[in-house]
């Protein structure tokens, strides 16, 4: 079945045709009929599929026909993400969506002024995209009026609760009619968000798209089985093979973050980082270079894994291997989007092996292994060392310092 023939609204069927969408994907599909018949729904998806645009054309549609003119009758529609990147694409894909129709929506996040926002929301808008903190925070200070809401969307909620939101979003919901649709998207699910799910929605709809293979058939998985200290050698040596290739590395920590992108440095390898102790400037130009041809290389930490749907990423490398397998899922989702393929690999140390069994077990399959020879491997680190600019030397030469302060005073 062809989006042109749903019964939408004209409006939303020339964006639709603009954006590119002629079929529904599954989640799509599966998820349109019950949220246009005003039910609650909890879908879980594979990421890339198609979401976001799951919830956001039938809640246009519907909300496009039950308002009489283009003026904003207060908040219908809350929308519920964990970080700011995916707050904004989420808009993105709104914006795009409500174009000739009578809705509109804004997004709010933090990490920012929040006075821009306030005269933005004092405007009047219909759908809202908020993250829990900064919505929690104007909520509080009588900024936001969520009474009027129809509509409530948790988009990745289980990682709103990894975050540490699960208080906002219990606070917020007294703020929220509880005579509602309630509809709940992700790409994974525990016990825990099941918990949540089922104390919000009503006789809700169940829908899970490829169950037994929680990531997209068209990603390609290896791993590599490399030291801790050695890593970033080997990082060093992919990029330069692939070097127009658009390459997104996870890390477990914003500390490391920073330490792999001066390593990358020093190897004259362009890359920036993007992680939640940057300013939302940084984090937004540096999204945007990403999207473009600016930045091939961006280094990123779980924080930012749902939050970066770019498209043409050609690789994902798990520098380190996540703590948990449901985090793997969407750090891999990144690459290999819709009908693109994409390859995911993963740097796994001594004693990551744990990490990589419990991943395996998710997935239901050993993960291919990129055999390195001894010779190979040494050749490699060899190679990297070797150079002047090299990061190992230069820490070496940093400590040497720090220890004989004495030897600096004589090379001067």
């Amino acid at each position: 079945m062809k989006f042109s023939q749903y019964s939408f609204i004209e409006g939303l069927k020339i964006n639709l045709e603009k954006m590119g969408f002629v079929r529904p994907t599954d989640i799509q599909f599966k998820s349109i009929p019950p949220i246009l018949k005003g039910e609650d729904v909890l879908a879980i998806a594979q990421t890339g599929t198609g979401k976001t645009a799951a919830f956001a054309i039938p809640i246009i549609n519907s909300l496009h026909l039950q308002k009489k003119d283009k003026r904003p009758n207060g908040i219908r529609c809350l929308v519920m993400a964990p970080t700011h990147e995916l707050a904004l694409q989420i808009h993105t894909v709104f914006t795009q969506l409500c174009k000739h129709t009578k809705v509109d929506a804004l997004c709010i996040y933090g990490g920012v002024e929040q006075d821009p926002q306030i005269k933005q929301l004092q405007k009047g808008v219909d759908i809202l995209i908020a993250t829990p903190g900064r919505l929690f925070d104007l909520v509080s200070q009588g900024e936001v009026n969520l009474s009027k809401v129809e509509i409530l969307v948790l988009d990745e909620a289980d990682h709103m609760l990894d975050l540490g939101f699960i208080n906002d979003i219990k606070s917020l919901m007294r703020h929220i009619p509880k005579k509602r649709q309630t509809l709940f998207f992700s790409a994974t699910i525990n016990e825990k968000i099941k918990k949540l799910a089922y104390s919000l929605v009503t006789d809700a709809i169940r829908i899970q798209i490829a169950p037994k293979d929680p990531v997209a058939k068209n990603i390609d998985h290896a791993v590599a089985h490399i030291k801790m200290d050695d890593k970033r050698f080997f990082l060093a040596e992919f990029i330069r093979n692939n070097v127009e290739k658009k390459t997104l590395v996870f890390v477990r920590t914003k500390v490391r973050a920073e330490r792999v992108k001066k390593a990358l440095h020093r190897f004259e390898i362009e890359s920036d980082t993007i992680h939640s102790d940057k300013e939302q400037t940084e984090r937004e130009n540096t999204m945007q270079n990403f999207r473009g041809d600016e930045l091939k290389v961006l280094i990123a930490t779980d924080v930012s894994a749902r939050g970066i749907d770019i498209p043409n990423v050609e690789f994902v490398i798990n520098y380190d291997l996540p703590e948990s397998s449901e985090q793997y899922v969407h750090r891999v989702g990144r690459t290999g989007r819709g009908t693109k393929k994409g390859i995911a690999i993963s740097f796994c140390g001594e004693d990551e092996k744990d990490l990589l069994k419990e991943i395996e077990s998710n997935l239901g399959k050993p993960i291919s292994v990129m055999e390195i020879a001894k010779s190979q491997y040494d050749l490699t680190v060899k190679t990297v060392t070797e150079n002047p600019n090299d990061w190992r030397a230069l820490m070496d030469e940093a400590e040497d310092l720090l220890q004989h302060p004495k030897r600096r005073k004589r090379k001067k």
